[in-house]
């Protein structure tokens, strides 16, 4: 085996909702051909208590469904005990089962993912200046 390398990298940006997915697919597969890293993994991970990672289709009627299915899963007007503390249980809540994190195979120099999978950070609890998500790539 080769010497193992890694890529790291973060983008960041904001968002314009309470609950909003973000496509970011873009961003990951430049970063995998930036890392000239041919055969490995690829770690995507939201580092925030009130977002997370999924990998699905980019159309806008699922989109709505994703959004929808969180909303119902995670009502923000649940009787949840973070809420006395801060109104934002629900978010944590959905992170928290969703996933921060996804891990994708890099082969041939390229993101692996079905057809229709793109890449989304999850917003649950927005609208928010600042969201960053990490991008490492390693492998050889």
């Amino acid at each position: 085996m080769k010497g193992l390398k890694v890529y790291f990298k973060e983008i960041t940006f904001s968002t314009q909702k309470r609950l909003q997915l973000v496509d970011i697919t873009w961003e990951v597969e430049r970063a995998v051909r930036e890392s000239g890293i041919k055969s490995g993994i690829c770690l995507v991970f939201a580092p925030h208590a009130t977002a997370a990672i999924i990998a699905n289709e980019h159309e806008e009627g699922l989109m709505r469904d994703i959004l929808t299915k969180i909303e119902e899963e995670y009502p923000r007007d649940g009787r949840w005990l973070h809420n006395r503390i801060d109104d934002n249980a629900a978010a944590h809540l959905a992170s928290a089962f969703i996933e921060a994190a996804r891990v994708f195979p890099v082969k041939d120099g390229r993101l692996v993912r079905g057809t229709w999978q793109n890449i989304f950070l999850v917003e649950l609890d927005g609208p928010r200046g600042y969201r960053r998500v990490v991008i490492e790539v390693m492998g050889e």
